[in-house]
């Protein structure tokens, strides 16, 4: 009897082949989805999630400082309020500002003469409250800008070595732009005139916007100098000595390649 030809056989081989192909890219598609799943809840912690945690842990801090004040306690910082305990808040909601009604500003600040400096903070520790009535915005501040200490609790940080509110000199302060709270989110919106009011410990310092630099270099150490210019913009800044406070933050948005800021001379205290 002749041999047959496994026609068949050759047959279920290249079934079996492909097969095999579709399950390995079937499997690459499944694994695909999943990462890219994973990428997205991770974005989403970072830009939702951190917001609504720091956000709603920087009110309870303010609120923790408040009572400290109310009661009588005006030695020095107050530790961190515990977080998870209050309701989140969105940066920005002029609902929760707590903003103070718009007054009669002071004499300019070449003009007058600011409290003399304060002792400054502790490191890391909360000591006073920031209030931009235009963006509805409140946020505690303190003393350093290190990130996990400080910005991503969704707080201010002063500058080190900077002048202390009220205080002839420059009240420099950085926050996040976007993520943790990003309580500076919007100060681009901010123009000539408005009110930035610093409380500390029962005293209340309020600035008033002058000018505004829409982008400089993160080495721009001079819009943060006593007399605040910028060294990339040398038309952009003040030259005569007084009290200033300057805000920073990233810019564009979602990108830290740039640095926002904008300054404010005192007219109160």
């Amino acid at each position: 009897m002749r041999d047959r030809v496994p026609v068949v056989v050759q047959g279920s081989g290249r079934r079996a082949r492909r097969a095999g192909l579709v399950g390995v890219l079937w499997a690459a598609a499944e694994l695909t989805v999943t990462v890219g799943v994973v990428v997205l809840l991770l974005v989403v912690h970072q830009v939702w999630w951190t917001n609504r945690q720091a956000a709603a842990a920087a009110q309870e801090q303010v609120q923790a400082l408040e009572r400290a004040w109310d009661g009588g306690n005006t030695s020095g910082p107050v530790a961190p309020a515990p977080s998870g305990s209050g309701a989140s808040v969105e940066p920005g909601d002029p609902a929760v500002s707590g903003a103070p009604s718009e007054g009669t500003p002071g004499p300019p600040a070449a003009s007058r003469s600011p409290r003399p400096a304060a002792k400054p903070p502790a490191r890391d520790q909360a000591y006073a409250v920031l209030r931009i009535p235009r963006l509805g915005l409140v946020v505690p501040v303190a003393q350093g800008i290190d990130k996990r200490a400080v910005l991503d609790k969704g707080y201010a940080g002063q500058y080190p070595g900077t002048a202390q509110p009220g205080a002839q000199g420059n009240f420099a302060l950085a926050g996040h732009r976007n993520t943790h709270g990003e309580p500076f989110r919007y100060i681009n919106r901010l123009r000539a005139g408005d009110e930035l009011v610093v409380d500390v410990r029962g005293r209340r310092y309020t600035y008033v916007v002058g000018k505004i630099l829409g982008e400089t270099t993160e080495r721009d150490t001079g819009v943060i100098a006593p007399v605040p210019r910028s060294l990339v913009k040398p038309d952009a800044g003040y030259s005569e000595p007084g009290a200033y406070i300057t805000l920073t933050t990233c810019t564009p948005e979602y990108s830290s390649k740039y640095r926002l800021v904008v300054w404010g001379t005192l007219t109160s205290s």
